[in-house]
């Protein structure tokens, strides 16, 4: 069963790297639009936290003798991944995963940002807890929504005192 779990890990990874490229274009635009770049200092606590967890991952099926995939949260997790599309598709090409602010920009009120202010974080908050569970890695799922949950707390701080500030700007 873990050729399983190498291909569902393995799907996870190569949507994000994806994401991160399609993130880095988006900056690069945002930038060039006067976009400015908010949290700078913390952003490289989220790479390592994801890049810790599909290691984590990684090890935990390498090493496990035999992991019987929990398919009802992987069908969660396939839900959370239609969540996730829906957030990228309501941000467009203002989606990235730092803080990049347009001055004076309206903030995007459709999809899912009409029904909660930062769907995005409570998607990836359920990813890193649903995942490793239904991988039957408890322990990881654990940790890493709590170091995913401090970190929230605070990006979430600077996001918002951002996108405030960026109201009463004009463009």
């Amino acid at each position: 069963m873990s050729l399983i779990a190498w291909i569902i890990l393995a799907a996870v990874v190569a949507e994000r790297l994806a994401e991160l490229g399609w993130s880095a274009r988006n900056e690069r635009r945002l930038r060039a639009l006067g976009g400015v770049e908010h949290g700078r200092g913390h952003y490289f606590l989220f790479p390592l936290l994801h890049g810790a967890w599909l290691l984590a991952l990684a090890i935990h099926i390498a090493f496990e003798a035999r992991i019987d995939v929990i398919w009802p949260l992987i069908g969660v997790y396939g839900l959370l991944q239609l969540g996730r599309g829906w957030v990228l598709w309501a941000l467009g090409e203002r989606w990235t995963s730092r803080i990049i602010v347009l001055p004076g920009r309206s903030l995007v009120r459709r999809g899912p940002f009409r029904l909660m202010r930062h769907p995005n974080y409570l998607i990836v908050a359920l990813e890193l807890a649903i995942l490793p569970l239904a991988l039957e890695a408890w322990p990881i799922a654990v940790v890493a929504t709590a170091f995913n949950l401090a970190l929230l707390a605070y990006r979430i701080r600077i996001e918002d005192r951002a996108l405030l500030a960026s109201q009463g700007s004009t463009t």
